[in-house]
Protein backbone atom coordinates (compact mmCIF):
# COMPACT_ATOMS: atom_id res chain seq x y z
CA UNK A 1 0.00 0.00 0.00
CA UNK A 2 1.60 3.86 -1.34
CA UNK A 3 0.32 5.86 1.98
CA UNK A 4 1.29 9.85 0.89
CA UNK A 5 1.57 12.06 3.68
CA UNK A 6 0.92 15.90 3.58
CA UNK A 7 4.46 17.67 5.20
CA UNK A 8 6.26 20.48 6.03
CA UNK A 9 9.56 18.54 5.52
CA UNK A 10 11.13 15.52 3.96
CA UNK A 11 12.06 13.62 6.87
CA UNK A 12 9.64 11.16 9.47
CA UNK A 13 10.17 13.43 12.43
CA UNK A 14 8.40 16.34 10.06
CA UNK A 15 5.08 17.65 10.78
CA UNK A 16 2.04 16.87 9.19
CA UNK A 17 1.27 20.16 6.92
CA UNK A 18 -2.67 20.46 7.97
CA UNK A 19 -3.16 21.63 4.29
CA UNK A 20 -3.62 19.17 1.34
CA UNK A 21 -3.13 21.24 -1.98
CA UNK A 22 -0.70 23.62 -1.02
CA UNK A 23 1.70 21.38 1.32
CA UNK A 24 5.22 21.97 1.08
CA UNK A 25 5.97 18.14 0.17
CA UNK A 26 4.08 14.77 -0.05
CA UNK A 27 5.89 11.85 1.43
CA UNK A 28 5.18 8.44 -0.10
CA UNK A 29 5.66 5.77 1.86
CA UNK A 30 5.28 1.97 0.61
CA UNK A 31 4.75 0.07 3.60
CA UNK A 32 5.27 -3.38 1.60
CA UNK A 33 8.67 -2.47 0.12
CA UNK A 34 9.41 0.08 2.94
CA UNK A 35 10.35 2.60 0.13
CA UNK A 36 9.75 6.34 1.07
CA UNK A 37 10.02 8.98 -1.51
CA UNK A 38 9.65 12.64 -1.06
CA UNK A 39 7.76 15.12 -3.79
CA UNK A 40 8.60 18.68 -3.79
CA UNK A 41 5.17 20.03 -3.70
CA UNK A 42 5.65 23.92 -3.60
CA UNK A 43 5.36 24.64 -6.90
CA UNK A 44 1.65 24.65 -5.51
CA UNK A 45 2.42 26.70 -2.63
CA UNK A 46 1.78 29.93 -4.33
CA UNK A 47 -1.48 28.90 -6.70
CA UNK A 48 -4.07 31.27 -6.42
CA UNK A 49 -6.25 28.79 -7.43
CA UNK A 50 -5.77 24.63 -8.48
CA UNK A 51 -3.57 23.93 -6.20
CA UNK A 52 -6.18 20.95 -4.66
CA UNK A 53 -6.41 19.42 -7.98
CA UNK A 54 -2.73 19.59 -9.08
CA UNK A 55 -1.97 18.09 -6.00
CA UNK A 56 -4.68 15.37 -6.32
CA UNK A 57 -3.09 14.36 -9.75
CA UNK A 58 0.03 14.10 -8.43
CA UNK A 59 -0.86 11.62 -6.00
CA UNK A 60 -2.90 9.84 -8.76
CA UNK A 61 0.75 9.97 -10.98
CA UNK A 62 2.81 8.60 -7.63
CA UNK A 63 0.04 5.54 -7.67
CA UNK A 64 -1.23 6.74 -4.05
CA UNK A 65 -3.25 4.14 -2.46
CA UNK A 66 -4.06 6.46 1.33
CA UNK A 67 -3.38 10.42 1.74
CA UNK A 68 -3.21 11.39 5.56
CA UNK A 69 -3.33 15.15 6.34
CA UNK A 70 -4.58 17.60 8.78
CA UNK A 71 -7.50 19.26 7.70
CA UNK A 72 -8.59 17.61 4.15
CA UNK A 73 -8.92 18.90 0.28
CA UNK A 74 -11.38 21.00 -1.04
CA UNK A 75 -14.12 19.85 -3.20
CA UNK A 76 -12.39 19.85 -6.32
CA UNK A 77 -9.18 18.13 -4.99
CA UNK A 78 -12.34 15.97 -3.22
CA UNK A 79 -13.51 14.93 -6.40
CA UNK A 80 -10.07 14.21 -8.32
CA UNK A 81 -9.33 12.08 -5.07
CA UNK A 82 -12.50 10.18 -4.81
CA UNK A 83 -12.37 9.05 -8.61
CA UNK A 84 -8.53 7.85 -8.26
CA UNK A 85 -10.00 5.72 -5.58
CA UNK A 86 -7.57 7.21 -3.19
CA UNK A 87 -8.86 7.09 0.39
CA UNK A 88 -8.18 10.11 2.82
CA UNK A 89 -7.85 10.07 6.40
CA UNK A 90 -7.72 13.38 8.39
CA UNK A 91 -6.93 14.52 11.95
CA UNK A 92 -2.98 14.53 12.00
CA UNK A 93 -2.42 17.87 11.67
CA UNK A 94 -0.83 18.18 15.29
CA UNK A 95 1.64 15.29 14.39
CA UNK A 96 4.77 14.30 12.62
CA UNK A 97 4.76 11.65 9.55
CA UNK A 98 6.17 9.14 12.09
CA UNK A 99 3.32 9.46 14.40
CA UNK A 100 0.81 10.07 11.91
CA UNK A 101 1.87 6.96 10.30
CA UNK A 102 1.17 5.15 13.86
CA UNK A 103 -1.77 6.68 14.29
CA UNK A 104 -3.09 5.11 10.84
CA UNK A 105 -2.18 1.58 11.48
CA UNK A 106 -4.03 1.97 15.17
CA UNK A 107 -7.31 3.48 13.43
CA UNK A 108 -6.92 6.78 15.34
CA UNK A 109 -7.51 8.46 12.45
CA UNK A 110 -10.92 9.65 11.31
CA UNK A 111 -11.75 8.43 7.53
CA UNK A 112 -13.13 11.55 5.36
Amino acid sequence: MRIAFTATGEEWTSAIDPRFGRTEYFIIYDDESNEKRVVDNSINKMEAHGAGPKASKTLFEEKANVLITGNGPGGNALSVLEKAKIDIYVGAGNMTVEEAYSAYKNEQLKKY
